[in-house]
């Protein structure tokens, strides 16, 4: 089989990659070694998060890194065994995440993060996917006042970016989540949206890329090889051979650019999902961050899904409840959760790089060798928008926004 441009990994990002590309006339194959959204783009909190104008940043507090380094807190643990490895990109992190390098970054990312609901918006309308989109934004709460004024203060800050919120004290944020105890008030942020099934969203993009002639292919993206001018890989269905060869495969696409030489500093943020039933006559109205224990409640298909913070271990690791024990105590106080309704904790893999942007554009050293990975927290965010960055780039249209932050030269 030959086509023009063959995309590695059928999460979100690959999945509107794939899209992208069609839509401009390439012949696309897309290819993984499980179905569509069945990866990490499956079991995220389902958030569209317009508002995440300032990406996550190490601390920088000593109070705060003190804190975090007794490794008891809910928001984020690690396994001390794992953590010597990971030092030098914690390092890294935590000098990215200094004041100025932090307002760097979110500069880069503002181009992106202002288009994520429009593109998405676009792709759910053509697949028929806008019944699983909740345009009702999502509420970030507090249960200690201290926090609250100066998240306030910090909200209001974001006024020059347009966006749209509401400081709610305790009275007003109980009328909009009556079930929601033990608060003292949260920050509405209404131009997000959320998603009832991030899994289902992402199959539907991909079902949409087969009803324009997109041809989707189980296969092992390691079997990657550079032949003659071009590119092949193995698949169930033969081997493949392509002009160009895009790699989305998130947290494994190390998998593929290491066997080619490339040295960049990808790093894994583990998360959990459970969902939950609600106790009778119990209802959650939105998507709610617990500001301060690190997990979202999300209204989900299935149910309540709690989606936990980052931990920090090595990628093959077993799953480690610790963290989600620690986030469904302080939930169950918050909110009448019921029983559990997972056999097991799923546990996804963020991709993440220190200097908190993505990797899009042409490989340095390999002709035809395209990358669009590394999307930390907001893969399903940003999977639209960076899949039409790179799909402007690879057919030589107008970019709509300068690709020089994302370049993968920007790491030697």
């Amino acid at each position: 089989m030959e086509c023009q441009t063959l995309v590695l990994g059928a999460g979100i990002v690959g999945v509107c990659s794939a899209l992208h590309l069609q839509a401009a006339g390439q012949s696309v194959v897309l290819l993984d070694r499980n179905d569509p959204g069945t990866g990490t783009s499956h079991g995220n909190a389902g958030l569209i998060e317009r508002s995440s104008i300032i990406p996550y940043a190490f601390p920088r507090e000593w109070t705060s890194l003190v804190r975090y380094g007794l490794n008891r807190q809910s928001s984020m643990r690690f396994n001390p065994v794992f953590l010597p490895r990971l030092s030098p990109w914690l390092l890294e992190y935590w000098r990215q995440s200094s004041p100025e390098n932090l307002a760097r970054a979110s500069q880069a990312m503002q181009p992106l993060i202002e288009r994520c609901v429009t593109e998405h918006d676009l792709l759910a309308e053509a697949s028929g996917m806008t019944g699983l989109m909740r345009a009702k934004g999502w509420i970030e709460f507090y249960r200690d006042q201290k926090e609250f004024d100066l998240a306030s203060a910090d909200a209001r800050s974001y006024e020059q970016y347009g966006l749209r919120f509401e400081i709610l004290d305790a009275s007003q944020l109980r009328d909009r989540e009556p079930d929601l105890n033990g608060v003292v008030g949260g920050i509405h942020w209404h131009d997000p949206k959320s998603v009832t099934d991030p899994g289902a969203l992402v199959q539907g993009y991909a079902a949409l890329f087969a009803q324009r002639g997109g041809v989707v292919l189980k296969g092992d993206a390691r079997t990657l090889k550079q032949q003659g001018a071009g590119w092949e890989v193995d698949s169930a269905e033969g081997r493949i051979s392509a002009s160009n060869v895009v790699v989305a495969m998130g947290p494994q696409s190390a998998e593929v650019f290491s066997t080619l030489g490339y040295r960049i500093p990808l790093a894994i943020k583990r998360g959990y999902h459970m969902h939950y039933a609600s106790l009778p006559g119990a209802e959650l109205r939105h998507s709610v961050i617990d500001a301060q224990a690190g997990f979202v409640l999300a209204p989900m298909a299935r149910g309540i899904r709690l989606t936990t913070g980052v931990e920090f271990d090595a990628s093959d690791a077993p799953p480690n409840e610790i963290q989600l024990r620690r986030c469904e105590a302080i939930a169950r106080t918050l909110y009448p959760l019921g029983e559990r309704l997972d056999a097991e904790p799923w546990l996804g893999r963020r991709p993440c790089l220190p200097d908190m942007r993505p990797v899009i554009g042409p490989a340095p050293r390999h002709t035809g060798l395209w990358f669009n990975f590394g999307h930390a927290h907001h893969g399903l965010t940003l999977g639209p928008v960076t899949g039409r960055l790179l799909a402007e780039m690879m057919t030589g249209a107008p970019t709509f926004t300068d690709p020089a932050p994302y370049s993968p030269a920007r790491f030697r």
